[in-house]
């Protein structure tokens, strides 16, 4: 049996923020255990290989039928190994509005106003621009500008300014409106996950153990406390201690799993699954929310985008020579290279809606090859009313957990989604990138509100940022308090985007690490009390 200080669940963005900052000063000694392995392949950190991640580094998770999809099962794509899904995004680095966690603070999250988590957001930021009143410049993950961005990228931002839609050049301020090309989180022409920010720099640390294909099957809870892990490597079982605590980063997904694989949660379902309850608590599992997005592609009769042709194969074979050689060309892409925030209606607080621009034809969140070149576009509803949840579907802590998003159960959602889907079409009208005269592989009579939203619902799904299924609050049904401490067990923080009370307007990696660099800095000041 072996015996730590602090115990941190999950390697993922959030969690290696946490762990790193936890076990830096050498004077506590923490342990790592993440169920996926060490994400260190040439595939993993090649930004322009995404495509191509194995899946051993990704959970592919499934929903359940979504009515709001017409009864379709929706991709649920999440990281695995160290780095989580930091390992596999798109590196796109955005925080959100200041509206958001202003929201967050009003809802009962004191202490997390837009005020109070810049310094956090600076801390964690490396900008290769240098520091100033909103960015970091030393922190451990590494932003940078894109270098080699795709012609028919620039010429999205352009087609947006020709529609006097606002340009910005950051959208990391307090205000992210506008369009532009976004920053990414790459070094050296490699992608620069959490982990390696975090975790790998304290590898050798004799008071770091990090523990990768290691399954946690529960939390160990004696009298109220949490007092360490019961993992599974391969057919082997083993029993961690914690004398100060856990800290659980398994995500929006995989924290609740865990939790009611524990027994903390909804009694009347632990008691289905036959998990003897802990601790009864009903939010445990509840509030998903996720970024619904439509996306749409052109086909060009133009090489400059991507594309699946011999001469865009020979393209991609060369550049694949010169990042093994330099870590240059354009296999440094992020593919969402550009994008914008925009308000459907100018009364709104911030911006509704947020484009992924991608020089390249995408289907099926590219598991499904598309022949010839061209461009696709992303809008996604940024404050979803559509709420779901996390269920078990099994004790086996190995099994997928129930996803169920809820997509598009409020019309709320498709009213916005169809207006930023119009805007869309507006931007790819615009010169220059009309130019390229697209054919949209999906033509609508964007005048027919039915006919759109059949179309939205045939074809939307997740953009990738699941949150809020261990609200942090504090009201007596938050799942933790604004301290990130599990209300109702002592000795057990959830430090990941679960705590999120509603979905920030943008992109989730850098705000779960932010979470992991707070949750570090409470669990330090309880261990110190």
């Amino acid at each position: 049996m072996d015996q730590f200080d602090i115990i941190v669940i999950g390697g993922g963005s959030a969690g290696s923020a946490a762990a790193g900052r936890l076990a830096e000063d050498g004077s506590r000694t923490v342990c790592l255990v993440e169920a996926g392995g060490s994400n260190d392949r040439v595939r993993v950190k090649t930004p322009g290989l995404m495509p191509f991640i194995p899946k051993s580094s990704n959970y592919r998770y499934d929903t359940v039928p979504q009515i709001g999809l017409g009864g379709r099962i929706g991709y649920q794509p999440r990281g695995r190994g160290l780095g989580g899904s930091s390992a596999i995004n798109a590196m796109v680095y955005i925080r959100g509005h200041a509206f958001d966690y202003d929201q967050w603070a009003a809802l009962g999250a004191t202490g997390w106003s837009y005020a109070d988590v810049l310094p956090w957001f600076k801390r964690s930021e490396g900008n290769e621009r240098g520091a100033d009143e909103w960015h970091g410049g030393d922190g451990p993950l590494n932003v940078m500008d894109q270098r080699w961005p795709n012609v028919t990228s620039k010429r999205f931002v352009e087609s947006a300014t020709a529609l006097q839609l606002p340009r910005t050049d950051d959208f990391n301020r307090a205000d992210n409106e506008g369009f532009g090309l976004y920053q990414v989180t790459q070094k050296g022409g490699e992608r620069w996950s959490a982990a390696r920010a975090y975790v790998e720099p304290l590898r050798a640390r004799a008071n770091f153990d990090i523990r990768t294909g290691a399954l946690v099957e529960k939390i160990l809870i004696e009298h109220g406390r949490a007092v360490g892990v019961i993992i599974r490597r391969g057919r082997r079982r083993e029993t961690l201690r914690a004398r100060g605590g856990v800290v659980l980063s398994a995500g929006a997904f995989g924290s609740p799993q865990i939790l009611m694989l524990s027994g903390i949660g909804p009694a009347a379902h632990l008691r289905e699954q036959g998990i003897d309850v802990a601790l009864d608590r009903a939010g445990v599992g509840d509030n998903l929310q996720d970024h619904i997005d439509y996306v749409s592609s052109w086909e060009t009769r133009s090489a400059d985008p991507f594309g699946d042709s011999l001469g865009g194969t020979w393209r991609m074979l060369k550049a694949i020579f010169e990042h093994r050689t330099r870590r240059s060309g354009i296999m440094t892409t992020c593919f969402a290279e550009a994008g914008g925030f925009w308000k459907s209606r100018p009364d709104l607080p911030a911006p509704d809606i947020q484009y992924h621009f991608v020089p390249a034809m995408l289907e099926d969140h590219g598991r499904t090859k598309v022949k010839g070149h061209g461009f696709s576009c992303h809008a996604c509803v940024l404050r979803p009313e559509s709420r779901g949840t996390v269920r078990l579907a099994s004790p086996d802590a190995a099994a997928a957990p129930a996803i169920d998003p809820g997509f598009l159960t409020d019309d709320r959602d498709i009213a916005t989604l169809r207006a930023g889907v119009r805007m869309m079409h507006r931007i790819v009208d615009a010169p220059p990138l009309s130019d390229y005269a697209g054919r949209d592989r999906y033509p609508v009579d964007l005048s027919d509100d039915a006919a759109l939203d059949a179309l939205i619902r045939s074809r939307a799904d997740t953009v990738y940022h699941p949150v809020g299924t261990c609200r942090m609050g504090s009201d007596a049904d938050a799942v933790v308090d604004p301290t990130l401490k599990l209300n109702g067990v002592e000795g057990l923080w959830v430090a990941d985007a679960s705590i999120m009370p509603r979905l920030v307007s943008g992109n989730t990696n850098a705000p779960s690490i932010m979470i992991g660099e707070r949750a570090a800095a409470f669990v330090r000041a309880a261990l110190a009390a």
